[in-house]
């Protein structure tokens, strides 16, 4: 740890900016401090004490107390810990130009070696301060061509303290000084009392004893002319590149991702969550809203508080693209949480993750890439999200590193998608998903009959369909059911029995005496460990019937090499 960068970017001749002593070696109750800096953007600057300095990250959005909100932390230079208190406005003609405020302060607590985990880019601590407490994890990213600073993720753990980011923002609940209580406006309107500036030091609270001072010595600073501000028109999304008048379309293809073994590394990439839940397309015509299933199914009437929350934006007319899910008390989203809530008709608690903007106000988007189409759908949404409709974040770039992380936070997977990629509906490889574990959906051929206790149904006996369209059969799934789904299925599984198995061949002992065939028409989500090298599942578990997707539709999806996605994105003629 080194003040070297610190002080080869400032001139103390100029500036009063603590110098900061010799470092004092490691604190017995470090210290840590969160400071709101509104400069050229406004961003946070967190801050450990270590080694006799602040080891010090830039967060451009702020920690956030959701385990789910994995926030960028740009590495910056050490500095004194004299800069721990410090609260007040740098004039704009300096480094670091604009307002600061003490945002958090309290101590820290390293949970490991602090040497070797901050060597090894993973640093687990505890946190006690007046706004952020419990454990927290920063984890340094992969490198990129063209990386000035080391990136790292911030992120909060699963504790007591976790706070769901639409139910409890933080940043936006708590947003004054820890130590004057004021706003950033009032730090800045009290600049005169607090200002680090060139020649001078602090303003005296007598301005011409100051200005009588620099005549004296003979160097009268330039007098600060403030900018003039832009009267440049502010842009719309008919300014985007691609965008094209249009009327609203009435239904959408889809675009869809291909499954990858690997995340996809490289700055062409952004990479999102992937989700749990049902895709949805919201289409917003005036205060009418529908919400379409990605093969055209109309299920407006079973998410009426999604719904509400579409109607409720500003533009007249939209088209977006996110997934409906079910969120659990740790932040994950879960099919089978969202199929107990189906069944029950009451999907109140159900949230609409956006990820794209297709349509806004006579303008189609879709010519527009994507992270522009992004942009404008986070202008649309607002900074705050609320508790029924969220935007899906994303990271640009280090796909393997986010991958690895989402797979160790308990999550499905990732989508990776170009950022320079059009919209174009079907399954294509400008999407990929990479999933943490298994999980397909399969169409049920048959069932075994209960045995012992068990009610319904034993095994429900699980295919795909080939390239030739035969029925393939694939294993058995006999766990993972409520007894209410048990009894609900079977009787749906009655009205569908039929003589004959539908599966093209059978393994010897695959179908046990008693077993009952039915029409292959309903498609089970089933999580699983791996395929065996015959093409059956291992350790399947089921997590419900898919009622958006026809099961003539079902093949294999097999996993293909990220590598041979490294050509252009698609454009559309």
């Amino acid at each position: 740890m080194t003040l070297k960068t610190y002080r080869e970017k400032r001139d103390f001749a100029r500036t009063p900016e603590p110098r900061g002593g010799k470092p004092a070696g490691r604190a017995k109750r470090p210290r840590f401090v969160v400071q709101k800096h509104d400069a050229t953007r406004l961003h946070y600057d967190f801050r450990l004490e270590m080694d006799g300095v602040l080891k010090s990250w830039a967060v451009p959005k702020g920690p956030s107390l959701d385990p789910a909100e994995k926030r960028l932390a740009v590495e910056v230079e050490d500095h004194p810990l004299e800069y721990g208190n410090f609260e007040g406005t740098i004039p704009d003609d300096e480094y670091g130009g604009g307002t600061v405020m003490l945002w958090d302060k309290g101590t820290w607590t390293p949970l490991g070696d602090l040497a070797a985990e901050y060597r090894e880019g993973r640093l687990k601590f505890r946190l006690a301060g007046k706004k952020l407490r419990g454990a927290w994890t920063l984890v340094r990213m992969k490198p990129r061509p063209g990386d000035k600073r080391p990136n790292w993720l911030l992120i909060k753990e699963r504790d007591d303290e976790v706070r769901q980011q639409a139910d409890y923002d933080v940043l936006a609940r708590e947003p004054n000084s820890v130590k004057s209580g004021r706003s950033l406006a009032e730090i800045s309107e009290n600049r005169r009392k607090r200002v680090w500036h060139s020649g001078a030091g602090p303003a005296a609270k007598d301005g011409k004893k100051a200005t009588h001072t620099a005549k004296k010595a003979g160097k009268m600073p330039a007098p600060q002319v403030k900018p003039a501000r832009s009267k440049a028109k502010k842009p719309t999304v008919a300014d985007l590149p691609g965008a094209r008048r249009a009327a609203q379309a009435k239904s959408i293809h889809v675009q869809l991702a291909t499954l990858a073994r690997e995340a996809p590394d490289g700055n062409q990439w952004i990479h999102e969550i992937k989700f749990d839940g049902y895709r949805l397309i919201a289409f917003k015509t005036g205060r009418n809203v529908r919400l379409v299933s990605r093969n055209g199914l109309d299920w407006t009437d079973r998410f009426p508080s999604i719904v509400a929350a579409v109607q409720a934006l500003e533009p007249k007319d939209a088209i977006l693209d996110g997934e409906a899910v079910i969120l659990l008390a740790n932040g994950v989203s879960s099919f089978q949480a969202m199929q107990e809530a189906l069944s029950q008709r009451n999907t109140s608690a159900a949230v609409y993750y956006s990820f794209d903007l297709l349509y806004v106000d006579g303008y189609d988007l879709r010519n527009v890439p994507l992270l522009k189409r992004k942009a404008a759908l986070a202008q649309l949404l607002g900074p705050k999200p609320t508790a029924r409709l969220r935007t899906s974040d994303h990271i640009e770039g280090h796909g393997p590193e986010f991958f690895r992380e989402c797979c160790r936070q308990g999550l499905e997977g990732i989508i990776a998608k170009r950022r320079d990629a059009l919209y174009v509906g079907g399954r294509g490889r400008d999407w990929l998903k990479v999933k943490c574990g298994g999980n397909d959906e399969l169409v049920i051929g048959g069932f075994t009959r209960p045995e012992g206790s068990r009610v319904g149904f034993g095994a429900l006996l699980v295919g795909y369909y080939d390239r030739r369209g035969r029925l393939v059969y694939a294993g058995r799934v006999g766990t993972g059911f409520s007894e209410r789904m048990l009894v609900a299925l079977r009787k749906r599984l009655a009205a569908l029995e039929q003589p004959n198995a539908p599966f093209d061949s059978l393994p010897a002992g695959a179908a046990p005496r008693g077993t009952r065939w039915v029409k292959p028409l309903l498609v089970a989500q089933v999580a699983y460990s791996q395929w065996t090298r015959d093409g059956i599942l291992r350790n399947p578990a089921f997590q419900g019937l898919r009622e958006d997707k026809p099961a003539a539709s079902v093949v294999r999806d097999v996993p293909t090499p990220t590598a041979s996605a490294a050509r252009p994105s698609s454009r559309r003629k």
